[in-house]
């Protein structure tokens, strides 16, 4: 009897043991599934309601791209104020006069509102209307002329651009279009009237909860404060944030397209499918 209960306790506890380790497994653990962050190109914003991750694109918009990580090495944008924050909107910030006058001392950026992409640039479709392909760059939705129009074209390349859903980072402007300077906005819901008209560079991978919380106003009674922003790959290891996003040429991510059309149905678009990032276990 007491043989035979040591054997069922060892195979229980090699059960638990497996099932501890299946429970345990993180995303680092599932390559086909998750990617790392791109730390070199990702900033952390400590605001007063939580931390925000974006993950930025030099590929798409490598001007604002740089910008943005040259102030943030600089800690040009610590205890700045989300300035202006309409609901359903935007939060805006990254003025040092907080009245959305001002910027850095550095010239302004040239607008890059669309690009030219080739064949080798990732572009996972999730719908096709008429003359153009929509879907995702990494986690930043854009449209874009079909691959079959780069053999007509003398760079042998397409028009693409950002689309403007929650969670897209874009530069902020002045009427001129080459005025960007130090001021960016986070998107806090869709609104396809920006596209082509400003520069998208990245998007929140995690903390869009913390950018819907900013308070409202323009500007607000009480701002909401960009504690401190700093480039990912910069901060200590220990500190650094060890996130994981969602593949696109996943079947995880297939799966949450098809949940989004099952969901919205006949009103069903890219901003439906929403970011997906883990924290490494």
């Amino acid at each position: 009897m007491t043989i035979k209960w040591m054997r069922g306790g060892c195979v229980l506890a090699l059960a638990l043991v497996s099932a501890a380790a299946a429970w345990a497994k993180g995303p680092q653990d599932d390559p086909d599934k998750y990617r790392p962050l791109d730390v070199e190109n990702s900033i952390l914003i400590e605001t007063s309601k939580g931390p925000v991750v974006v993950e930025m694109y030099p590929e798409v918009a490598p001007l604002a791209v740089a910008r943005v990580k040259e102030l943030a090495r600089k800690n040009f944008y610590d205890g700045l104020k989300f300035h202006r924050v309409i609901d359903g909107f935007m939060a805006q910030g990254g003025d040092p006069k907080g009245d959305g006058s001002g910027g850095s001392e550095l010239p302004n950026v040239k607008g890059e509102f669309t690009m030219r992409r080739d064949a080798s640039f990732e572009l996972r479709s999730v719908a096709n209307p008429a003359g153009s392909v929509i879907g995702f760059h990494k986690m930043l939705p854009m449209q874009s002329q079909p691959n079959g129009v780069m053999m007509m074209m003398a760079d042998k390349k397409a028009s693409a651009w950002p689309l403007f859903c929650p969670g897209v980072a874009a530069m902020a402007r002045s009427d001129s279009p080459d005025s960007a300077n130090s001021q960016f906005f986070l998107m806090r819901g869709a609104y396809p009237s920006l596209e082509k008209r400003y520069t998208a560079f990245g998007r929140v991978v995690m903390g869009q909860e913390a950018v819907n919380l900013l308070p409202i106003g323009e500007p607000p009674a009480s701002p909401g404060i960009m504690k401190s922003v700093r480039v990912v790959a910069d901060l200590p290891e220990a500190q650094r944030p060890k996130l994981f996003v969602i593949r696109t040429d996943s079947d995880a991510f297939d799966d949450r397209i098809k949940d989004a059309r099952k969901d919205e149905k006949a009103d069903f678009s890219a901003c439906d499918v929403t970011p997906k990032a883990k924290l490494a276990e």
